[in-house]
């Protein structure tokens, strides 16, 4: 298993993440348990500050809370000076509680309700990204109403289809995610949204997928959005000062994987963004990214305790855990792969193939359909790496089966960020209607 940011084998032969031993981890927690690297999550923050900057125009980076939210985290983001984007109102209520700047939310999303709307618009989000025409409709109707004054995007789908898994590609002609940039009503919209009183366009926003490997497809994107932005001035004469590209920088999960060098792509992304703003003579004076997966990916381990093992009649080995698709849905959902490691053995050599497979009553719940491992014993502590994104955001109940605790370690301390859930938890919301 690759090792990421402060992994290593200590004395013990055990898994150290954040100078901490991970099987204490576990006895202190319990498992499943994520463990979130903070110190390789503060690295990653600083290569994307320091490398996505220019002296021609101002630069955003806005976190993508789907990655991975809670209220420390959020924290830890506006200790950075981060932006962040979110999706929902739960989202925005966890940023209120984190004691989040409002100006420095981006509200996403493809299908906001007026409640929603309502709740950005209480709070003075900084801007809400437009998806579709109904949406700017209710949010004209909504500012008017109020009187009220809001910075828009608008969401494009520019159809830049990036190698990828097809759930996770955005961009397609057919992608659910905003209006195309081919559409000829597209400039007609444009000039409807700059008549609205209370709407301030600012500018567009893509995002051409996720876990994406190859550089080109990003500066494709520069290309087609910053000629995009020309077209709309030419057309309609709205002058659009701000360009958001979005996010979906791959990160490495498994051998094969070949992430870009992120310093040298932000490098590149930047190169073209002054050469083509300048060449179509846009204004364009600020250029916001959305970095979610590539924080806090690598920067995350699941820990589990091997419940059982087992050979079945085909001569199949698994190796059976107390987690599964509850607190990682993703090899479920899309395939997704993982490493992992017996972490009180790292040093030992892997001696069989396995499958690692959850509790949960379904076939498909299947961590790692096929790896080599060290020979498993019942107790023992299995580590999968790169578990920091879409793991715990996307965790469900299904089964019955409660939340996994979050735990963020760093020079040799460890500290509970999000408990595990409680049996009472799995019943808070049900109304006993004999009682």
């Amino acid at each position: 298993m690759r090792l990421f940011g402060t992994m290593a084998a200590n004395e013990e032969n055990h898994l150290s993440i954040g100078g901490v031993d991970t099987i204490a981890l576990a006895k202190k927690h319990g498992t499943p348990l994520y463990v979130m690297d903070q110190g390789l999550i503060e690295e990653n923050i600083e290569t994307f500050l320091h490398r996505f900057q220019s002296e021609k125009f101002v630069t955003n980076i806005v976190y993508a809370s789907k990655a991975f939210l809670n209220l420390a985290f959020c924290r830890l983001i506006v200790e950075k000076g981060l932006s962040m984007d979110t999706l929902s109102d739960g989202d925005l209520y966890i940023a209120k509680r984190a004691g989040f700047p409002m100006e420095r939310i981006v509200m996403h999303g493809n299908s906001k309700s007026i409640s929603e709307l309502t709740m950005a618009l209480d709070l003075g989000v900084g801007v809400i990204v437009v998806d579709n025409h109904d949406e700017f409709e209710k949010l004209d109707r909504l500012t008017r109403a109020r009187k009220q004054m809001t910075r828009i995007l608008v969401r494009v789908n520019p159809g830049i289809e990036a190698h990828t898994h097809e759930y996770i590609q955005t961009s397609t002609y057919s992608s659910k995610f905003g209006e195309s940039i081919f559409d000829p009503n597209i400039f007609n919209w444009f000039t409807e949204m700059d008549a609205a009183p209370y709407l301030q366009v600012e500018g567009i926003h893509c995002h051409i997928g996720s876990q994406i490997f190859e550089s080109s497809s990003f500066l494709q994107a520069v290309r087609v959005m910053t000629e995009f932005v020309a077209k709309v001035e030419s057309e309609t004469g709205v002058r659009l000062t701000t360009l958001n590209l979005g996010g979906g920088f791959g990160v490495y999960y498994t051998e094969g994987d070949d992430p870009i060098a992120l310093g040298n792509m932000l490098d590149a992304m930047i190169a073209t963004l002054e050469e083509e703003i300048a060449d179509r003579k846009l204004g364009i004076n600020r250029v916001m990214i959305e970095p979610g997966r590539s924080i806090v990916c690598n920067a995350g381990t699941t820990l589990y305790t091997v419940e059982a093992r087992k050979t079945t009649y085909s001569g199949k080995r698994y190796v059976l855990v107390d987690g599964g698709m509850t607190d990682n849905p993703r090899p479920a959902l899309y395939q997704a792969v993982y490493e992992g490691v017996i972490a009180n053995r790292m040093n030992d050599a892997p001696t069989e193939e396995v499958c690692v497979a959850g509790k949960c009553c379904e076939s498909g719940d299947v961590l790692i359909q096929s790896t080599m491992l060290q020979a498993a014993q019942v107790g023992d502590v299995l580590a999968i790496a790169s578990t920091g994104a879409y793991t715990y955001s996307m965790s469900s109940n299904y089964n019955s089966v409660r939340r996994a605790a979050v735990v963020m370690v760093k020079d040799g301390q460890d500290r509970l960020v999000t408990k595990r859930e409680s049996f009472e938890d799995l019943i808070r919301n049900d109304l006993d209607l004999e009682a």
